[in-house]
């Protein structure tokens, strides 16, 4: 709802004016750098929504906004595995004990980068020719949004995007409520700002404008595979799939490579909790690299398949994105960029004798 608002004001065209370019592989590094830092600082799944709306600004052909989109997918997921508070599953590893922000950075910030650069780079390569703008980049042409009213908006959304996770560890309450406080701010102020416009205008500027055009199917697409997996996590198959993983692989390095692709089908949350359940700070200590490890691969694998995270869902809603035409084209540039992060985690721990 948030991205919804700016987007109503032409919040985003500040960064679009900032980011335009008619150079296709210029486009596809800037919108990786982008969403590769923004997602270290709030939630990959908001990032993700935040640059899809950017980029259907920006280019109008479908099938290369598509492709770029999983890209997007690819670089918020690998954003957020270097930062205690871009993954879920980098928190719950900094709130248990396991890792430390300095050890996590340290270790898996370059590995990362390649996840995210590797995949890009491959794209780069391939798009070819000047980039076609959207033909109605503007909702609402009717009406004209001030600079002011544009910066405020944007202004106050990034804000309230920024303020979650300062929220949930100031507070502990679910990061929900701090997107709430947030939007009730935005609320009252675009409420004031508005209130000498005629009705029409006002209508299409509101909150309640805003949650109408809720992709709601995507919502509940979404709500039934958290369901799915909620529920094989309370009958406990995915804590027996970890114990079966440990006792048949063994290699602690191999574990933590095949619990990241399995986070593609199955949710990264509960197989890292179970990994933290198995393992203990006595047999692995604080900062032991099996930790930092498993970070990276939790955080990143999941981009393999459009339905293994939250940004991909969201993307899959937002852009319409078939299920096959993701394995098709983005699975094996995800995989790409997994493998060759996970190959530079693992030389940097052998040259740097972690």
């Amino acid at each position: 709802t948030i991205v919804e608002l700016i987007d109503a004001h032409d919040g985003f065209q500040a960064i679009v004016d900032v980011i335009a370019t008619r150079s296709k592989p210029r486009l596809v590094a800037l919108m990786t750098l982008v969403t590769f830092f923004l997602s270290a600082v709030i939630d990959n799944l908001t990032t993700t929504i935040v640059m899809v709306s950017l980029l259907r600004k920006i280019l109008g052909d479908r099938e290369e906004r598509m492709l770029i989109v999983g890209l997007v997918v690819v670089a918020a997921n690998a954003g957020g595995a270097w930062s205690p508070i871009g993954d879920v599953t980098t928190t719950m590893l900094w709130i248990g004990g396991q890792i430390t922000v300095s050890a996590l950075v340290e270790h898996t910030f370059l590995a990362s980068v390649v996840c995210a650069a590797l995949p890009a780079i491959a794209v780069a390569m391939r798009l070819k020719g000047p980039i076609v703008p959207p033909e109605n980049p503007h909702e609402n042409q009717n009406f004209t949004r001030s600079p002011i009213e544009r910066n405020v908006v944007l202004g106050l959304g990034i804000g309230s995007l920024l303020f979650v996770p300062v929220f949930k560890t100031a507070t502990h309450l679910p990061p929900f409520m701090g997107m709430l406080c947030g939007l009730g701010v935005m609320w009252v102020v675009t409420e004031l700002i508005h209130s000498g416009k005629d009705e029409a205008e006002k209508g299409l500027l509101s909150v309640n404008h805003a949650l109408r055009k809720i992709d709601t199917p995507s919502m509940l697409f979404f709500l039934g595979i958290l369901l799915a997996v909620g529920a094989l996590e309370s009958v406990e198959v995915l804590h027996g799939v970890a114990g079966w993983l440990d006792r048949t692989i063994g290699d602690a390095d191999v574990v933590n490579i095949v619990i990241g692709l399995l986070s593609a089908v199955i949710d990264n949350v509960p197989l890292v909790a179970a990994s933290m359940g198995m393992y203990s700070l006595e047999q692995f200590p604080q900062d032991h690299t099996f930790w930092v490890f498993l970070a990276y691969c939790a955080g990143t694998g999941g981009s393999a398949l459009i339905i293994g995270s939250a940004a991909g869902v969201a993307a899959m809603g937002l852009e319409h994105i078939a299920f096959g035409w993701y394995l098709r084209r983005v699975s094996a540039l995800a995989l790409l960029g997994y493998l060759g992060g996970a190959g530079v985690f693992l030389l940097q721990r052998f040259l740097l004798g972690g």
